[in-house]
């Protein structure tokens, strides 16, 4: 990775080691980052444990220790106590001037910088649950104060999960939020519902279910694969008059554009709530 432009060292420093923040430290060693030069603080003895031994790094109880000499801290906890985290460790991020990657959702930019002292380098990130699998998908925003490197230093960090957009608006990462990182919950209630449609037909659950897993993988496959657009796709595999476009128009007929909208909408205006709720 790019060494940083602040800090006093390359190390990266994790605060929170739970499922997000073990499949970026995996997808870092994975990608060549030295163990020894991560450091993770969790508070939780297994969890804690668990990263020394499946990756080597550097763990530790309290966040302070953790950030010692770190150029990236990373911030991986709850929102809900994100301020008293960020506040904890103000003083010495006033001194060290570190940027700062939060991927916690709902938490502005704005937010972090104010509670590590102000003037903060902030990266905000959105990524979502298949960064779990190495196939995540992150939104990023960063505030003025983050320079050049600091940007490479963020999208080399969240692309051992998947792949990356930056959003200059940082009202859109609301929106990012919404479509990508509540998205794989929206494909797993249509499979699940593909999956309950395939066994009132009469097919077993075991083949309703591996029908289904294909077929999506399958068909997000050709969606990246291909430069095409989703509605050509769609219009390559409708032959007029045939079984698809039949199901085709139920789903237009039972309005699932305006469902998809609304939901998305939802999920928009929820993002918004929560960072007004964190103020």
């Amino acid at each position: 990775m790019t060494r940083p432009a602040s800090g006093t060292t390359d190390s990266i420093a994790f605060i929170g080691g739970g499922n997000m923040a073990r499949s970026l430290i995996g997808g870092m060693v994975a990608r060549g980052v030295e163990p020894a030069c991560i450091h993770v603080a969790e508070p939780v003895d297994a969890l804690r444990e668990a990263l020394a031994r499946d990756f080597g790094v550097q763990v530790h109880a309290d966040a302070a220790d953790a950030v010692e000499g770190a150029g990236t801290w990373v911030f991986a906890v709850k929102p809900q106590v994100m301020r008293a985290v960020c506040e904890g460790l103000a003083d010495r991020a006033r001194k060290t001037r570190p940027l700062a990657v939060s991927i916690a959702a709902g938490i502005t930019a704005g937010q972090l910088s104010a509670w590590l002292g102000g003037d903060a380098a902030v990266v905000r990130a959105m990524p979502n649950t298949p960064a779990l699998l190495g196939a995540g998908m992150t939104g990023l925003h960063a505030n003025a104060a983050v320079d050049a490197a600091g940007r490479e230093r963020a999208q080399a960090l969240l692309a051992a999960a998947g792949e990356t957009v930056w959003v200059d608006d940082e009202a859109l990462m609301d929106a990012v939020t919404a479509v990508s990182g509540s998205g794989p919950a929206y494909v797993f209630l249509l499979a699940e519902a593909m999956e309950d449609a395939g066994r009132a037909q009469g097919l077993p659950p075991e083949a309703a279910r591996a029908l289904v897993q294909q077929t999506l993988l399958g068909a997000a496959r050709m969606l990246t694969g291909s430069d095409e657009a989703p509605a050509e796709l769609r219009r390559r595999v409708t032959s007029p008059g045939g079984t698809t476009q039949a199901a085709i128009e139920a789903f237009e007929a039972g309005g699932l554009r305006k469902l998809v909208a609304t939901a998305i909408e939802a999920a928009t205006v929820r993002g918004r709530e929560l960072s007004a709720a964190n103020d």
